[in-house]
């Protein structure tokens, strides 16, 4: 089973904040703590530095939930509302801190105004860090949510679209099937009108089990069109011929379910109903380097119509359809081409050769 990989920007919210918190603060208190040391500050020093890294983790919480509240505010007004909070917290970071800092080193305290500004300055600087920290993260987070509701949405139309292609194909061979049962049972003939009705429950069935998103082997597809034209043949009983030429590695690749029914579906209506010696359809499949390329061929008339490979206007709904699928599945990767014959036509698929694996 393939497994993803996670970033750590990844985790839930709540786990990601206070792991990134208490993280950020701990460093700084021992940056200061090792600053104390390089200095040779007085013994127990170490509390000054972790004094200032508890303020900051207590103010900087605070502005957490100031963020949280006003976070709905256009950027400016958010930055103007949040500057006195930021500055607020650097005060009281910087007071606390200095105060308890007194008591260990009195001869640590600024002398001049120029000191004062610089001391308090670093404080803000801190602060300022930690503030530029969660916006980036908050804003990453924010982004990575658009985009993955924009990559479920893209997901959701992309599935509708290939259920509307697959279903759109069904109305239409249920029209012809029905009518031709219809036109069995006006003549009396109901074993046969039986047997259509029987192959029609086991064709649908298997349409219904299956869904449009999922990936068949080329031996599952082969069965399913076994049951379209089980149906076909009982309509057009010795008029209809089939033959299959499969190339031994191609029976476990893997391709849309219903691909090659309306194919055979197109050639059964302008190749063998329309002659009164009926018609003759071959399926072949065959590997060619990284491409499974289908075919569905028939010895009809052919299409007078047919240019470089584009279907006359109106004609070929179940070809367009296809066609269609395969772009929406396979983008560049796939392909279609419809093109005459000495007699007939010869519809090409082209598509990933991908193969079931022996455990699935």
């Amino acid at each position: 089973m393939a497994t993803t990989e996670s970033h750590p920007l990844d985790l839930p919210r709540q786990h990601l904040f206070w792991m990134l918190h208490l993280a950020g603060w701990s460093a700084y208190f021992g940056l200061g703590y090792l600053s104390a040391i390089a200095y040779e500050k007085p013994a127990g020093y170490w509390v000054v530095p972790l004094t200032a890294a508890i303020t900051g983790a207590a103010v900087t919480l605070g502005l957490r939930y100031l963020f949280h509240a006003c976070w709905s505010l256009p950027p400016r007004k958010l930055l103007a509302a949040m500057t006195v909070p930021i500055l607020a917290s650097s005060a009281v970071m910087d007071l606390v801190t200095r105060k308890v800092m007194l008591e260990f080193c009195a001869t640590c305290a600024p002398t001049n105004r120029a000191a004062y500004i610089a001391y308090a300055l670093s404080y803000i600087y801190v602060v300022m860090a930690w503030v530029g920290l969660y916006i980036g993260i908050k804003y990453y987070r924010q982004l990575q949510d658009e985009t993955q509701r924009a990559l479920a949405a893209r997901s959701m139309a992309h599935q509708a679209q290939l259920k509307m292609l697959r279903y759109q194909l069904n109305p239409h061979f249920l029209f012809n099937t029905l009518n031709a049962i219809s036109t069995l049972i006006l003549d009396r003939d109901n074993p046969t009108a039986n047997r259509m009705v029987q192959g029609l429950s086991a064709f649908l069935r298997h349409s219904l089990d299956n869904d449009p998103m999922q990936r068949v082997t080329l031996r599952q597809e082969l069965d399913a069109l076994t049951l379209y034209l089980d149906i076909e043949k009982v309509r057009f009983a010795e008029r209809l011929r089939v033959e299959t030429a499969i190339d031994e590695d191609c029976w476990r690749a893997l391709l849309p379910s219903l691909l090659l029914q309306p194919l055979v579906e197109n050639a059964i209506k302008y190749a063998v109903a329309r002659q009164v010696e009926g018609g003759l359809l071959r399926v072949e499949a065959e590997r060619r380097g990284d491409d499974l390329l289908l075919r569905v061929i028939d010895d009809g008339p052919g299409c007078a119509a047919l240019e470089g490979g584009e279907l006359p206007a109106g004609k070929g709904l179940g070809l367009r359809n296809t066609r269609e699928r395969l772009s929406v599945l396979y983008g560049d990767r796939g392909g279609f081409a419809v093109r005459n014959r000495a007699r007939g036509i010869e519809v090409e698929l082209r598509l990933p050769f991908e193969e079931k694996g022996a455990g699935e």
